[in-house]
């Protein structure tokens, strides 16, 4: 009796501690490829050095963990999802993130980082400006492009490449056209009618980075609305690609992360995501990925500076965009863009 006592007493003292121990695991939806890469290999051993905790991953694109947030919604596997910046605002308006806990770090970010609704932070950012041959403008005496609106130039006949409106460098080229003439996002009409100058000079609209790196290297095209962190790719194989931050701005494209909300929400996705905006960490994902850092405090070598956008002068250079009223209108601006542009 005495020995059956003690194994209940010992089973009783097993089930209290069983709480406490439960949540060893966190889920991560992020992207794959060199992110995931980045995230096993560094981000992830730096944290478990702090913390005991265990790691799973599911990897795909922003549509694809924002589906699987909706088809999971019952009972959530994730508890971390990193997310396009257009794609965060939806999950959070569908009610997929948790107001994120109160942490030192968002102390130290610029205001760009701050995502309305306080549910969800940028992780990183890179810009979409203007990327040009510098070699051919050189050959032809042109001048850098500086303007949104120099995109428009008769001179660029047939040489100009813009990706899709599916896809965010198109997107950000009309909302930006809207901008700079008068509109914005929520006049976007000033947009479509800059597109019809610009129009004329697209020789095509490449639907993915490797077709757009391909219109540039093959000498198609000598100008285009494309990503800092696309550029500096680029040239890192020797091409003359350069970047312009034209002086409107250019379109702040985010990383975000915010913390998945479920019942059994652990304190650790909260401390994931802090840790994943120190000084530190934001070093490593501008080496490993290109993303400027959003931590006012980073520290960069020269070599890495040079490829994100760094520091106050460019930062302030970035614009951020009203995804709430393009998530609603992208559609209908979608129809219209493959009627009037992409004719």
């Amino acid at each position: 009796m005495r020995y059956a006592a003690v194994l209940g007493g010992m089973a009783a003292l097993a089930m209290g501690a069983g709480p406490a121990l439960a949540q060893t695991t966190l889920t991560l939806g992020l992207y794959g490829g060199s992110f995931e890469k980045a995230m096993r290999e560094t981000v992830v051993p730096a944290f478990q050095k702090q913390h005991k905790v265990e790691f799973k991953y599911v990897a795909g694109n922003s549509t694809d963990t924002l589906a699987r947030l909706q088809a999971q919604k019952a009972k959530q596997e994730m508890d971390v999802v990193f997310l396009d910046d257009g794609v965060m605002f939806q999950a959070v308006a569908l009610g997929f993130c948790a107001p994120l806990a109160d942490g030192s770090v968002y102390k130290e970010l610029y205001d760009i980082a701050r995502i309305p609704g306080n549910k969800a932070v940028a992780a990183g950012f890179v810009a979409t400006g203007i990327t040009y041959n510098k070699k051919y403008f050189g050959e032809k005496g042109w001048a850098t492009p500086s303007s949104w609106n120099d995109i428009a130039d008769p001179k660029y006949k047939k040489l100009l490449a813009i990706s899709p409106i599916t896809g965010t460098y198109g997107l950000h080229t009309l909302v930006m056209l809207a901008r700079v003439n008068g509109g914005g996002e929520k006049n976007i009409e000033p947009g479509f009618k800059a597109m019809q100058k610009v129009g004329p000079n697209v020789l095509s609209f490449p639907p993915s980075p490797a077709k757009m790196s391909e219109a540039l290297q093959s000498g198609e095209v000598v100008i285009s609305v494309w990503g800092s962190g696309r550029t500096v790719a680029l040239a890192n194989t020797g091409f003359p690609a350069e970047f312009v931050y034209p002086k409107e701005g250019a379109v702040a494209l985010m990383v975000g992360v915010c913390p998945v909300a479920k019942p059994d929400a652990s304190d650790l996705a909260q401390k994931f995501i802090q840790f994943n905006l120190t000084p530190e960490m934001q070093a490593v994902w501008a080496k490993e990925q290109g993303f400027g850092p959003v931590n006012k405090n980073t520290k960069l070598a020269p070599d890495v500076a040079k490829q994100v956008p760094y520091g106050p002068e460019q930062v302030a250079k970035l614009v951020a965009v009203d995804w709430g009223t393009m998530n609603k209108e992208r559609e209908g601006w979608t129809k219209r863009w493959q009627r009037e542009v992409e004719k």
